[in-house]
């Protein structure tokens, strides 16, 4: 091997495959492929556990939460109410648990759609018979069930299984200023 202070001032040794060899050897030395882990270098942590959260303490930890709709996006909207329901704001979030809160939408029918939606946005369903596709408006779904437009996005941004059927049964919208939960203390959410 060449000594440090002949290689600082830039004398190699004479025979360059022993010069190839030291050098190979030095970097195995110093980056090996794999090196056993130091004590202090555990991948894991052997008191963190993963948390999983009960359907009972879930059920116990919910809060109530109502939301003014008048002059917001439909959109934004429902993905705000979307993650209340769910519970994904929280540390306690499962994914198969319902650890979400309730959450109350007033003035159902002053929300807004951006851009040209308003006139363009449609609502099809089918009836299951063939040439059975019903199609409404927004306006018209507007005039006629003013709650169902913030339900039926909540519904899109939700699981498509039991749970978010459960999950569904929590919203609560209301096409006035007033409701009748105000014995469940909701907080205001902007």
């Amino acid at each position: 091997m060449i000594p440090l202070d002949a290689r600082a001032a830039g004398q190699a040794s004479g025979n360059i495959a022993e010069t190839v060899d030291n050098f190979h050897a030095r970097n195995y030395i110093r980056r090996p492929f794999f090196r056993a882990l130091r004590p202090s270098e555990t991948l894991m942590n052997p008191h963190r556990k993963t948390f999983s959260a009960k359907p009972k303490q879930a059920h116990a930890d919910r809060a109530w939460w109502v939301i003014d709709a008048a002059g917001k996006p439909l959109g934004r909207l429902a993905s705000k109410i979307a993650c209340k329901l769910r519970g994904k704001d929280k540390p306690t979030f499962t994914p198969h648990v319902d650890t979400g809160d309730f959450v109350i939408v007033v003035n159902a029918t002053k929300v807004t759609l951006t851009g040209n939606k308003a006139d363009q946005k449609k609502y099809y369903r089918h009836s299951g018979y063939s040439g059975g596709l019903r199609t409404i408006s927004f306006e018209q779904m507007q005039e006629k069930h003013p709650e169902a437009p913030i339900t039926h996005a909540v519904r899109g941004m939700l699981p498509k299984n039991r749970l978010g059927r459960q999950l569904l049964q929590k919203l609560k919208v209301y096409t006035g200023p007033d409701h009748p939960h105000t014995a469940q203390k909701p907080q205001p959410l902007e």
